[in-house]
């Protein structure tokens, strides 16, 4: 089953945070943090304006994105886990 967001919506799979800090301590589940990067796994045709016409999202498939903590809504597909975000919603893309 795959998930095609409408509008302005961002299908993004999360990044999971490390298990381990910089100074090689682990972390157990609780302590972690909530995952803010993830990779676009699709994207919706864009923000339909009062016009008509609609405006692109400015992110494609593949880029890795970072988003709010609490942003977006959590969805689970067969056992894959993915967040399901508005346009705005999305602080960066990830460039190399």
């Amino acid at each position: 089953m795959k998930i095609k967001p409408i509008d302005d919506r961002v299908v993004v799979q999360a990044v999971e945070a490390e298990a381990k800090t910089a100074t090689g301590i682990y972390l157990p589940d609780s302590a972690k943090e909530k995952p803010t990067r993830g990779k676009v796994i699709s994207v919706g045709p864009g923000k339909l304006l009062d016009s008509g016409k609609r405006v692109a999202v400015p992110v494609k498939v593949g880029d890795e994105v970072y988003y709010g903590k609490y942003a977006g809504t959590e969805v689970k597909v067969n056992e894959d886990k993915f967040v399901i975000l508005r346009e705005s919603d999305l602080l960066g893309v990830v460039t190399r």
